[in-house]
């Protein structure tokens, strides 16, 4: 507490209950930034546009470089790129989320195309994304992946001052890490996407790895186990900050963005600048 350093807090099932922190952060200007910008639509509007292209297009970037199909490989590509310059484009929220909905269809439409081919390959395939709760093992990788990366966020936020429950693109609701949600849309394909095709693909998680029910698909515990590993893994890689041009761990990247958002929100900088891998 003394370091300001939080502990967090999971269920057996890793879903997210709260962290231990000390007094808090002392910067009571930033939160109000915050909450004014929240109030701004136009403000909303423009953090939200750039969140949802930053997303599409690192996306792309995954499925490109980790493709294993030689089926409409350049369309898919394509339509993604097309949709991350109208996402840059849109003029309004509802029209942005229509976006969004367009290029995952089009993204998790071709998801399996990043996973090698073996004789368990039918285990692993997957129509679209689903949840709430998963009804394949694909699904039930990344649904346990966000939950993993949102705690991420959670921690992050609290700890640079910004309130994780007041965002700008999703809405707010009792529970809801609105602002977590909102900073990890650009790092859910470089984050947790990366980690379910590396896990499948090194076979560090198998198809005996999940439990199946009427209800849905769960991971195991010892599935559960290798994929936080993997995870973790991937936070402890480094990647070159556009920005700055010094190499950061992703775990680190994810501070350096969530103090950028500060400064943008501070008025500092003109805009948020988000972070898209090539």
């Amino acid at each position: 507490m003394r370091r300001n350093i939080p502990v967090t807090w999971q269920s057996y099932g890793g879903w997210f209950l709260g962290h231990t922190v000390g007094a808090g952060h002392a910067n009571v200007e930033l939160r109000t930034g915050q909450y004014k910008a929240s109030f701004d639509e136009s403000a909303c509007l423009e953090l939200a546009r750039g969140w949802v292209q930053a997303k599409i297009r690192n996306s792309r970037t995954l499925l490109r470089r980790n493709w294993r199909s030689d089926d409409e490989r350049d369309p898919v590509l394509t339509d993604l790129t097309r949709l991350a310059d109208r996402a840059g484009r849109t003029k309004e929220m509802s029209t942005l989320l229509g976006v969004e909905g367009a290029a995952a269809a089009r993204y998790f439409g071709h998801f399996t195309d990043m996973l090698r081919r073996s004789d368990d390959a039918d285990l692993f395939d997957m129509n679209n994304r689903n949840r709430r709760p998963p009804t394949d093992p694909v699904n039930a990788l990344l649904s346990f992946g966000y939950a993993m990366l949102t705690r991420t966020f959670v921690m992050v936020l609290s700890a640079t001052g910004l309130d994780p429950y007041r965002g700008f693109y999703h809405q707010p609701r009792y529970g809801r890490p609105a602002l977590a949600l909102d900073m990890m849309e650009p790092f859910r394909p470089l984050v947790v996407d990366s980690v379910v095709v590396t896990a499948i693909n090194n076979g560090e998680i198998r198809p005996t790895d999940f439990t199946h029910s009427p209800i849905g698909v769960a991971l195991s515990d010892a599935g559960r186990k290798r994929f936080i590993g993997t995870f973790e893994r991937r936070l402890g890689q480094e990647v070159t900050h556009p920005i700055f041009g010094y190499r950061v761990e992703y775990r680190r990247l994810l501070e350096i963005q969530a103090r950028l958002l500060g400064r943008y929100l501070a008025g500092e900088i003109p805009e948020y600048p988000n972070f898209v891998t090539r």
